[in-house]
C-alpha cells in the first residue's frame, strides 16, 4: 500500500515532467496545423514534421484519439534526436497510469531491467485494431506559430512524446498516412502536451473542410468576429468510463426536422459523440428509423422525389427539382436541440445531403446498428465548414453556424494574415 501511495504521489508530481520536458518557460504561443481531406477514405489528414533531420509525416487526425502514434520504421533516415523512454521511468509510469484498458502488472511485478523500452499500445481507431507492441519515445517536432511570417522555414525545437507502432497498424489509413494524431483529453494526447509545454490557452479551434481546413492550439492573436458569436454547449462525460477520459460528447436532448420534433430515446446510453474518424453521422437503429421516417415525410412535403438507395446511404432523392442556396441544396433543415430550445445546432443541405452522382443526392446519416457504443455519433461530414472551439478551462464547446452563411468556408478562413489554404 505504501509503495502504491508513493507511486500516486510520483505520478501527480510528474504530470508536468511528462508533458513539459524542458520548455515550460516558453512564452505564450499559439500553433496551427493544416488539415486536408482524403477523397477516397474520407479521412482528415494533417502533416507533422519530426526528428533530426525532420521529415514531414502525414497523419490521420483523430479528434478523440488518446495519443500520437507513428510508424517510425517507415522513416528512411533514422532520427538522431529520438530518445526511447525506459520502462521504469516516471514518464512511462505517468503515460500508463491513465489507461484503464492496459494491463497494470508493472505495478506489482516490475521488471528488473530499468532500460527496457516503455511499452505503450496504440490503436487504429479507423479499423479498431490494437497494436501488440509499441514503444514510447520522445523527439523534436516542428510547430508553426500563428505569429510567424509566411516563411516555410520552421525549426524543430519542440519535444513531444509519441508511440512508435508497428507498420501493420496503419493498414486502413489513407494512402501515405503513417500514423494518427490524437486530440483527445488524455494526458498523452498531442493537444495536452502542447497545452502543458507552453503558456498557451487550453483551447482547440478546429475547422474541417472538404479541401483545406486547420486545427489551432491556443487562442488567436487576432480574434475574428465569428469567434465572438459562437454558440456554446457543455462538454459532458460519457457513461462509458473506459473512453470518457479522452473523447468529446455533448447532450442532444431532441432533434427537429423542418421544425417538427423527432421522437427518439437515447435510453441513458451516454451523450452524443463528436468524431473526425467517422465519415457520416451514425444513429442507433431505433433512433435512425424515426429520424429517417421524419426526414422522408418532410422531404415529400417539399416535393422531393425518392429514388433507390445507394450504399452506404439509406435515403436518396433525385437531384432534379431541388433548388440550391449558399448553404447547399434546399432540403429540410435538421436541428439538434441541445441544453434548451434556445440552443440548436442547425444542419443545412451542404452538411446533410451527399451528392453521389449528377442525378442523385443522399441523406448523409447512417444506421449505426442495434447496440453501438454511442447512440449518436456526429461524423466529419456534418462538421465541415463549422468552426468549433473546445475550451478545456470551461469545459465548453463553442460552434458556429455554417460558415457558408457568411460567404466563407474553412478553406477561406484567415488565421492572422494567412488563409487556411496557405498553411
Amino acid at each position: 500500500m505504501a509503495s502504491f501511495s508513493l507511486f500516486l504521489l510520483l505520478c501527480f508530481s510528474s504530470v508536468m515532467c511528462f508533458v513539459c520536458n524542458n520548455i515550460c518557460h516558453a512564452q505564450s504561443s499559439s500553433f496551427v496545423l493544416p488539415v486536408t481531406k482524403d477523397d477516397e477514405t474520407l479521412q482528415y489528414l494533417t502533416t507533422l514534421s519530426y526528428g533530426t533531420p525532420f521529415v514531414p509525416t502525414k497523419l490521420v487526425l483523430d479528434l478523440g484519439g488518446p495519443l500520437l502514434w507513428v510508424d517510425c520504421a517507415s522513416t528512411n533516415t533514422p532520427s538522431s534526436s529520438l530518445l526511447a523512454i525506459p520502462h521504469r521511468s516516471i514518464q512511462c509510469l505517468t503515460a500508463k497510469s491513465h489507461d484503464e484498458t492496459e494491463p497494470q502488472t508493472w505495478l506489482s511485478n516490475p521488471v528488473t531491467d530499468q532500460d527496457q523500452p516503455c511499452q505503450i499500445l496504440a490503436e487504429n481507431s479507423i479499423t479498431g485494431k490494437k497494436a501488440m507492441e509499441g514503444e514510447l519515445v520522445e523527439d523534436l517536432v516542428a510547430l508553426k506559430s500563428t505569429e510567424e511570417s509566411k516563411s516555410s522555414k520552421i525549426e524543430p525545437t519542440h519535444k513531444v512524446f509519441f508511440t512508435c507502432s508497428p507498420t501493420l497498424l496503419f493498414n486502413g489509413l489513407a494512402s501515405g498516412a503513417r500514423g494518427m494524431l490524437g486530440l483527445g483529453k488524455s494526458r498523452r494526447s498531442f493537444s495536452s502536451q502542447i497545452f502543458y509545454s507552453f503558456s498557451t490557452q487550453r483551447k482547440i479551434t478546429l475547422c474541417l473542410s472538404s479541401s483545406s481546413g486547420f486545427v489551432l492550439f491556443g487562442s488567436m492573436t487576432y480574434e475574428p468576429e465569428i469567434l465572438r458569436s459562437l454558440t456554446f454547449t457543455p462538454l459532458v462525460t460519457d457513461q462509458n468510463k473506459i473512453h470518457a477520459s479522452q473523447e468529446y460528447f455533448i447532450n442532444v436532448n431532441s432533434i427537429k426536422i423542418g421544425g417538427k420534433k423527432v421522437s427518439f430515446n437515447q435510453d441513458g446510453n451516454g451523450g452524443t459523440q463528436l468524431s473526425s474518424v467517422v465519415p457520416y453521422t451514425t444513429m442507433q437503429s431505433s433512433i435512425y428509423a424515426n429520424f429517417e421516417s421524419a426526414y422522408l415525410k418532410a422531404a415529400m412535403s417539399m416535393n422531393m422525389t425518392r429514388v433507390p438507395s445507394v450504399a452506404p446511404f439509406g435515403l436518396c432523392f433525385s437531384s432534379h427539382g431541388i433548388g440550391s442556396s449558399q448553404v447547399g441544396p434546399n432540403v429540410p433543415v435538421i436541428e439538434l436541440v441541445l441544453q434548451s430550445e434556445m440552443v440548436k445546432w442547425s444542419i443545412y443541405g451542404r452538411n446533410s445531403m451527399v451528392r453521389v452522382s449528377n442525378e442523385v443526392v443522399c441523406l448523409g446519416f447512417l444506421d449505426g446498428g442495434v447496440n453501438p457504443r454511442n447512440p449518436i455519433v456526429i461524423g466529419g461530414y456534418q462538421l465541415e465548414d463549422v468552426l468549433m472551439q473546445f475550451d478545456f478551462d470551461t469545459s465548453m464547446l463553442g460552434f458556429s453556424s455554417s460558415l457558408l452563411m457568411r460567404h466563407t468556408s474553412c478553406s477561406g478562413f484567415r488565421i492572422g494574415s494567412m488563409p487556411a489554404q496557405s498553411l
